[in-house]
């Protein structure tokens, strides 16, 4: 059967368009908090980091750029972190409430699975168009079916990981050894899962025979 050619981005093409939203979403805050957590302390810390996402809010404000709704979710969202972690007295609960969130959303990866529309196949068409003839492929399918297993399992992992980590430095009392440690656990895990993925994509797309950039 032949498919028509499928065009992938270039890797450093999608690492421009994704380096500056990585920055200012993850890069940023974690370096604003560490920095700030050196200085002043837990408590001023999550102040600066709730302040930073404000400051991106405004700035896009101020300049009549449209504000994602992701940005809205995201600030109302570090807003109640900050508030359950004050209100508790304890900086594990701003850590811990959003891995609660990943591990939800793992299981909404694995629900997909189940009802046959996987979430990383409908991820993956926002960046890369794919004929419907290969998307009707068994083997296209078989594939975005067990990656979307894979995406579910490792954000079940970095979740467990993370919250592991933060009730052991809790109890040891080093914030700043938790930001490290999970930092680069995270790091290493989900940069293996993509990794993995992106080649495994490259070599069903090859083995269907489809010609790609």
């Amino acid at each position: 059967m032949n498919h028509p050619p499928v065009t992938l981005p270039r890797l450093t093409a999608l690492a421009r368009q994704a380096a500056p939203k990585l920055l200012e979403a993850v890069v940023a805050p974690l370096a604003v908090f560490y920095l700030v957590l050196v200085v002043l302390g837990p408590k001023w810390a999550i102040v600066a980091t709730v302040a930073w996402v404000y400051l991106g809010v405004a700035w896009r404000l101020v300049r009549r750029v449209k504000v994602p709704a992701t940005m809205w979710l995201a600030s109302l969202a570090i807003t109640i972190r900050a508030l359950v972690s004050f209100w508790t007295g304890s900086w594990l609960w701003f850590f811990i409430q959003p891995e609660m969130g990943t591990i939800c959303l793992s299981m909404v990866f694995l629900a997909s699975v189940r009802l046959n529309k996987p979430l990383v196949q409908k991820l993956t068409l926002d960046y890369i168009h794919l004929p419907s003839a290969v998307l009707k492929h068994e083997r296209i399918r078989r594939f975005f079916a067990r990656i979307t297993l894979l995406w579910a399992f490792v954000l079940l992992t970095n979740s467990t990981v993370s919250i592991a980590l933060a009730i052991y430095e809790w109890l040891a009392g080093s914030l700043g050894a938790y930001m490290v440690l999970r930092t680069s656990a995270v790091a290493v895990i989900s940069g293996l899962a993509i990794t993995f993925s992106i080649f495994a994509f490259k070599r069903v797309l090859h083995r269907l025979h489809v010609a790609h950039a």
